[in-house]
């Protein structure tokens, strides 16, 4: 029991160094931005992924287009909302009540710190290029991003807590990194978000992430200690 309690103490702090080191490459990115520090390098990487003859159009086949808005859909928030209304209902009813509330506060929570950055931040969206998807907020930091690196990375490590196997656990973990990284892609792809839209994103997305985590490793490395004391 008091290894148990030192790993999840261990864990903890992992997590709240990991969040703000992000935290900090958040910031130093979110300053670069401010200061118009980064346009040359956005508009470049857009273009880059652009028909040189057409700038509207994106390279590729026809398909990769319609791919690449199957691939967006899944960072969209109302996707991520029933993924993890489901999952906390599957939780809830296992009487897993920590990781139902973890996923939860983390997912929601993450929406409104994201529509509060997008409000304060204000940036607009790329405007040389056509729009392949529809978009209706301001465009620093990315919220397919960030929302999916929060959704499915708390996914892939609740997975993962139930697994004895370290290799399926690292495979969940994985699988929620690729999907993470896929969704971040598509939006530059799709010419509605700088690079550095999805950047930014994906540190505040995780910081916010393991910051939740270290949170649910404090409180069950409390309950764990009350729970050996009693005995």
């Amino acid at each position: 029991m008091r290894d148990q309690i030192k790993i999840g103490r261990r864990a903890s702090l992992a997590s709240v160094l990991t969040s703000a080191f992000l935290l900090f490459v958040f910031g130093f990115i979110a300053q670069e931005v401010a200061g118009g520090e980064t346009s040359a390098f956005d508009r470049r990487a857009i273009l880059a992924l652009r028909d040189p003859a057409d700038p509207s159009v994106p390279i590729g086949p026809a398909w990769l287009q319609e791919a690449a808005r199957d691939v967006t859909s899944l960072g969209s928030i109302i996707v991520l909302a029933i993924i993890t209304l489901a999952a906390a209902g599957y939780l809830f009813l296992a009487r897993k009540h920590v990781a139902a509330w973890l996923v939860l506060v983390a997912v929601f929570g993450g929406i409104a710190l994201i529509d509060l950055l997008k409000a304060a931040f204000a940036r607009p969206r790329p405007d040389f290029v056509f729009h392949a998807a529809r978009v209706f907020t301001a465009s620093f930091p990315s919220g397919h991003a960030s929302l999916s690196a929060i959704t499915y990375l708390t996914m892939g490590v609740i997975l993962a807590r139930t697994q004895s196997s370290v290799t399926i656990g690292l495979y969940f973990i994985t699988v929620a990194a690729f999907l993470t990284v896929l969704i971040g892609v598509s939006r530059i792809y799709l010419g509605v978000h700088y690079p550095t839209d999805v950047l930014a994103g994906w540190c505040i997305g995780i910081a916010w992430a393991t910051g939740c985590w270290a949170v649910a490793a404090w409180l069950d490395a409390g309950s764990r200690m009350q729970a050996s004391r009693r005995s």
